[in-house]
């Protein structure tokens, strides 16, 4: 009995080993999937800082950084509905829409019945903007919400809405020279897009403040807990007595919000709005969040993860820009690099299911060994049923 019960014990201490072994194993690939975004961004750095000797100069990298916060304000309101499941097409057409809105106030209202025409103040100019864009978002949460839509099927159709009413609103014109006019009250909206405070442009401020922002909102507040459950399990969440369908609606709208203040970002710096901007810029938002280690199915990602991700879409495009290659192979590229940054996530997914599997068998192989450990004492040196209790007297005699 004694030699079976060794036996077990060091077959459960073995299999313990090798579980433990692999546990260490899957948590350092994980390690890896998780800093992905961080390695991407070093691994671009290096190399276009040896393709390029313009590459890693302050200047540039406050020019790219500047074209990166374009993305990053996409890439921060699409993190929010990613979290929660969902996916968000129309950040793209709203980023055009909130630019022709800009350029037709910041051209003057025609007030008919007045006869007079009105020309809003810069400020009033890029809150209307930010309102279009987040009506189109509340649009977006109604239409997933309320009339259970699918978010992909919803936000595409608002994709070709809001697009649709840029070119209705600007007859599919161009808005050449938003500089304003001192006679009319409503200049400097070109600092938005070429201010330079403390010596940074304001897009870039516009980044930190909007991501200092988002991760209070993610970390410090109940909403935060409320959308990482949602996205986590949308139905145990709904049964807690969690407003989900508010949670949703919220987060399209602040998407919308977030893109639109991008097209006055746009608008702003090319002093100049087209229906067509903005065109393939949930591509890049998409791209940012996921390659940042955000999950598709929702209930894992940060803003940091997010910010890189931006990096390294933004540094990629303006590297290959530099070295002049060709705009279809950068098309190509950026495909690619969308593609690989889904197949990462779905493969972090598998390691990480792997893991807790792993995980949970190590737990039991430690329970079984502890348990033949504290079996095998009494069994050798424990009386045994065979044994006359009588003969205990005369034994210790």
């Amino acid at each position: 009995m004694t030699d079976t019960l060794t036996h077990d014990h060091a077959t459960a201490a073995r299999r313990h080993r090798q579980a433990a072994a692999e546990a260490r194993r899957l948590k350092t690939l994980n390690a890896i999937f998780e800093l992905r975004a961080f390695i991407a961004l070093g691994v671009l750095i290096v190399v276009f800082s040896l393709l390029s000797d313009s590459f890693l100069t302050v200047d540039n990298l406050i020019t790219m950084t500047k074209h990166v916060a374009i993305n990053a304000v996409l890439a921060l309101g699409m993190l929010l509905v990613i979290l929660k499941g969902g996916i968000d097409l129309s950040v793209g057409s709203i980023v055009g829409l909130s630019g022709v809105v800009a350029g037709e106030l910041l051209q003057g209202v025609h007030l008919g019945s007045f006869g007079v025409i009105a020309y809003p103040p810069v400020w009033a100019v890029v809150v209307l903007c930010i309102a279009v864009g987040t009506l189109v978002g509340t649009v977006n949460g109604i239409l997933v919400t309320r009339f259970n839509v699918a978010p992909f099927i919803a936000t595409l159709g608002m994709l070709y809405v809001a697009r649709g009413a840029a070119l209705l609103i600007s007859n599919g014109a161009t808005y050449p020279d938003l500089a304003g006019d001192p006679a009319t009250g409503n200049t400097g909206f070109g600092w938005i897009g070429s201010g330079r405070p403390l010596g940074l442009p304001v897009a870039i401020w516009i980044m930190i403040i909007l991501a200092a922002a988002v991760a209070l909102l993610l970390r410090s507040t109940p909403f935060g807990r409320w959308l990482y459950a949602t996205g986590g399990n949308e139905r145990a969440t709904e049964l807690t007595g969690v407003p989900v369908r508010r949670v949703k609606t919220v987060v399209y709208m602040v998407s919308g919000a977030c893109a639109a203040m991008a097209g006055v970002i746009i608008a702003s710096e090319l002093t100049s709005a087209a229906p067509q901007a903005g065109d393939s810029y949930e591509l890049n938002a998409i791209a940012a969040v996921v390659i940042g280690g955000a999950a598709l199915s929702g209930g894992r990602g940060n803003v940091r993860g997010t910010l890189v991700g931006a990096f390294v879409i933004g540094f990629l495009a303006d590297g290959l820009v530099i070295l002049g290659v060709s705009t279809f192979w950068q098309i190509f590229i950026k495909g690619t690099v969308i593609v690989v940054a889904v197949i990462l996530d779905q493969s972090q997914q598998r390691f990480q299911r792997r893991r807790a599997t792993v995980s949970a068998v190590a737990v039991a192989t430690t329970d079984g060994a502890a348990g033949a450990a504290a079996e095998e004492p009494a069994e050798a040196g424990g009386p045994r049923e065979a044994d006359d209790p009588a003969d205990a007297p005369a034994k210790t005699t």
